[in-house]
């Protein structure tokens, strides 16, 4: 019997509606993508990194800078992202998964290996810090067993929950045992994710005032701000979760 892995999935695309391309966007002479997939190596626990992307054409490019960087890829479903996570996690013997996506570009390893750690002492089917937010927006980190990935690949019916990989977990608390990770300080008036062309400029900004250093940490990011407030106003104004609604606002049974 293969030996299950502790393995971050990477979720990555070019095709994202309000900026395209944007994983691939440049950061400091460098794709965004790389500098999450840099972050990613630095926690020491994890056993294999695998960027899941999809079979588009465009999306080649991922597969290929997954081979620069020496982690794994995998190319499944374009709408189904559930299914191939699910796929994702079965070819790859991975279990527990520690799910990020793409447009993180700050993501925290500290943050993550201090989840994970808490994850394999308890006895919890998912922890997530995105339940009741209590971190910056971007250092979203999702942590669940392969038997609560495989229960919402074969039980989620609504588009939002086969789209949005863990809708269908944190849908039906009654179903699994779920723990909101939360940090002390609220800090989620923070926008660190890049979904608009203003959340890009504003993660450019941050990695040009730190170079050449990249693996800098959260606290590291609010001291600058705090001595830089006018960085804050850069993307500003931008909903959290903004996407996801509209999902919900267009909602259908496909399985």
């Amino acid at each position: 019997m293969n030996k299950k892995k502790i393995t971050v999935i990477i979720e990555a695309r070019t095709g994202s509606s309000r900026l395209p391309n944007k994983v691939v966007a440049e950061i400091e002479g460098k794709p965004m993508i790389f500098y999450v997939i840099d972050r990613i190596k630095q926690i020491k626990s994890v056993e294999q990194i695998i960027l899941a992307t999809t079979q588009e054409e465009n999306d080649r490019i991922l597969t290929e800078i997954a081979k620069q960087n020496s982690i794994g890829s995998f190319v499944g479903d374009s709408i189904d992202v559930l299914d191939r996570d699910y796929q994702c996690a079965l070819q790859n013997n991975a279990d527990p998964i520690i799910r990020i996506t793409g447009d993180c570009p700050l993501i925290d390893p500290d943050i993550v290996e201090e989840m994970l750690e808490f994850y394999l002492k308890n006895n919890y089917d998912y922890v997530s810090n995105r339940i009741n937010p209590k971190y910056p927006d971007g250092l979203d980190v999702e942590i669940y067993s392969f038997n609560t990935l495989q229960m919402a690949a074969q039980n989620a019916k609504w588009s939002s929950e086969r789209e949005l990989v863990t809708t269908y977990i944190t849908k039906n608390p009654k179903n699994f045992k779920i723990f909101s990770y939360e940090n002390q300080e609220d800090l989620s008036e923070y926008r660190w994710t890049v979904d608009e062309q203003k959340d890009l400029e504003f993660i450019r900004k941050i990695y040009s005032i730190m170079k050449p250093k990249t693996n800098f940490s959260m606290k590291e990011i609010i001291e600058i701000l705090s001595k830089n407030s006018e960085l804050l106003k850069i993307n500003a104004g931008i909903m959290r979760n903004e996407g996801h609604l509209k999902l919900y606002d267009n909602d259908k049974v496909v399985k």
